[in-house]
């Protein structure tokens, strides 16, 4: 590894004359802890259902089974640890996945470059990450167009900027305008210079997970990364029930590394699972019992979210549909089969098909964001941006939901009974028919009593027609060009900085562009 990486070493020794002098000068911007939720979870299924489904998920497993497709090494770790391997067939004895699946942590803690904005994955927490993927990006300027390089560090500096958001993401957008095997060098660098968010890594390809954890080591040292988690990224399997060899893949590399993985069932009810609850339910823990205990005979003890990512489909048209009550259901009963796991637990997000963030947006986004507090999600990764059933990342809906993750935040706090939250001094002082806003209560408490929008008009008509009658998407347009242009980049040692661009440099020049 780089001369830079060992020079670091462990964490906190980087710096340097020239960091110190950028530090000083360098814009703060404020960022909300993850969310530590004072609130309970929303359980769906008593105690006998859900034996039910962990008893019929066990059938799965040990009759019908799980491919681990074009993965000899799989085969052979199942086979050893007493699996009944047939072909790619993997059958799970009854018992066997649960007990693997206990020396997955509870919790972890993903470091980011900046201490400060460290996360801690699981309990009570939920910690909110932007969208992921889409090829296509849109705004009320361009319309709808294929991403590029420009779209994506846009998207990762508006994540900076967004006081809601605790995350960096991962792929953002697919940038179009690089070549595939060349695209995650460019887009892990400006998660790591544009942001010191924790971020996510690659996992198109197995090499490319090494490369992810490669430039950790340069970002936060060696010996830090071989003893932290630095990385929480996403391996979805091909559901129904086959791990295919390009996700395990990128498993294998992050297992072994020690960073973690989201688990995650990719769920279309109706095409990729049975159309009702219960039965998508059993196929989704089947699925996350097989996947976990695989790491976890990669490495005791790697760090994994079970993932749940399942929208319903419109049986006219075939398309995924968002913000259903089926969704909710599997979102608040996967929950309580993850704590049952003791695993933390990944799903929900600001999902909707609309094609533009209109009403249908709106409604979809804010059924799925509010399922996904009180459902007990602890990492809620497309928590904003997600446009057009997961196509698209919109600038202006990125802004939009960005806002309405400090209404989460609100509602998680719960109620305060302390003395304060009581009041009692302040009805003494008003009594019958008086009014609260001069007394001394209101005027101790009104900066943080209510939570308000950052971004909504809340002035008479008067005022909001004489302004130009500009409606939600036009004023998201005009916060995503204020906040662009208040972006300032975090500090980053330049010696780690020019390591890091040299590793891409010499990474890309080792290869030919390829397209597929």
């Amino acid at each position: 590894m780089s001369d830079v990486a060992e020079a670091r070493g462990r964490r906190g020794r980087g710096g340097g004359g020239a960091a110190r002098r950028a530090e000083r000068s360098a814009v703060s911007v404020e960022t909300a802890k993850y969310i530590e939720r004072n609130i309970p979870n929303l359980e769906v299924l008593n105690d006998e259902a859900l034996e039910i489904i962990e008893k019929n998920a066990e059938t799965i497993l040990a009759e019908v089974g799980v491919n681990f497709v074009d993965n000899p090494e799989a085969l052979e770790l199942w086979k050893a640890a007493g699996a009944d391997v047939q072909g790619e067939r993997v059958r799970i004895p009854r018992g066997l996945a649960r007990e693997l699946c206990k020396t997955a942590p509870s919790t972890f803690i993903q470091h980011a470059r900046n201490p400060e904005r460290n996360v801690e994955i699981g309990g009570k927490n939920l910690v909110l990450a932007p969208v992921y993927g889409p090829p296509f990006v849109r705004d009320s300027n361009g319309g709808r167009r294929y991403a590029t390089m420009a779209d994506f560090e846009k998207f990762v500096k508006l994540g900076y900027m967004s006081k809601w958001l605790h995350h960096s993401g991962g792929t953002v957008c697919e940038p179009t305008d690089i070549a595939v095997n060349k695209r995650h060098l460019d887009m892990l660098l400006a998660h790591m210079t544009l942001s010191d968010k924790p971020f996510m890594g690659s996992v198109t390809e197995p090499s490319r997970a090494q490369d992810s954890v490669e430039m950790c080591e340069i970002l936060f040292g060696k010996e830090f990364v071989q003893e932290n988690t630095v990385m929480t990224s996403l391996i979805n399997i091909n559901s129904p029930m086959t791990f295919d060899s390009i996700m395990m893949g990128a498993l294998e590399v992050y297992a072994r590394a020690n960073q973690a993985c989201i688990i995650s069932p990719f769920i279309v009810g109706g095409a990729m699972a049975p159309v009702s609850v219960a039965g998508t339910l059993t196929q989704v823990l089947a699925e996350v019992l097989a996947g976990v205990a695989y790491s976890q005979l990669l490495r005791k003890g790697a760090p994994v979210i079970f993932g749940a990512f399942v929208t319903s489909i419109d049986m006219g048209s075939g398309a995924p549909t968002f913000g259903t009550p089926e969704a909710a259901l599997i979102t608040y009963g996967a929950g309580q089969l993850a704590r049952r796991l003791n695993l933390p637990y990944r799903s929900a997000g600001s999902f909707c098909g609309s094609k533009l963030p209109d009403a249908q947006a709106a409604y979809e986004t804010a059924n799925s964001l509010n399922m996904g507090l009180m459902a007990g999600v602890n990492f809620m990764l497309h928590a904003c941006g997600w446009l057009e059933g997961g196509l698209v990342a919109d600038f202006e809906k990125f802004v939009m939901d960005a806002d309405q993750l400090g209404a989460l935040h609100g509602l998680a706090r719960g109620i305060d009974m302390s003395e304060n939250g009581q009041a009692m001094d302040a009805i003494r002082e008003v009594g019958p028919g008086g009014h609260y806003l001069g007394c001394a209560h209101t005027q101790a408490n009104f900066q943080t009593a209510f939570w308000r929008s950052d971004l909504f008009d809340y002035k008479p008509f008067e005022t909001w027609d004489e302004e130009g009658a500009r409606d939600t998407r036009a004023l998201a347009a005009n916060r995503v060009e204020k906040m662009i242009e208040n972006y300032r980049q975090p500090v980053l040692d330049p010696a780690i900085e020019s390591a890091l661009r040299e590793y891409v440099a010499n990474k890309k020049a080792s290869m030919p562009d390829s397209f597929t």
